[in-house]
């Protein structure tokens, strides 16, 4: 199994099945490691988000020559799904001792 990297991850949002489609909404990305300049748009230098309701993804343009990225790859709905999974499970976790401070 091979990794790529993924944008990162400044919001959690949600993952709604509706039907065929799979809708993320709410989330919010931010550059990958690389902070490759492909995904900043050359005319205001902002990121754009990349969502396929149909492959249910989510990730940044890619504002190259070509329309491709091979710096990153965007999230799948099952991945964002799983994120949601896990950081419920840690909210679900009482403390064995209270916080420091």
């Amino acid at each position: 199994m091979t990794y790529r990297q993924k944008p990162s991850i400044f919001q959690l949002g949600k993952v709604h099945e509706n039907g065929p489609a799979v809708i993320v909404s709410g989330w919010g990305l931010g550059m990958c490691a690389s902070s490759c300049r492909c995904h900043r748009n050359p005319e205001d230098g902002q990121l754009a988000l990349a969502e396929d309701q149909a492959g249910g993804s989510l990730g940044l343009r890619s504002f190259s020559a070509t329309g491709t990225c091979d710096c990153c790859e965007a999230w799948t709905s099952a991945e964002l799904s799983a994120i949601l999974r896990d950081v419920a499970a840690l909210d679900a976790l009482d403390s064995a001792e209270p916080a420091a401070g």
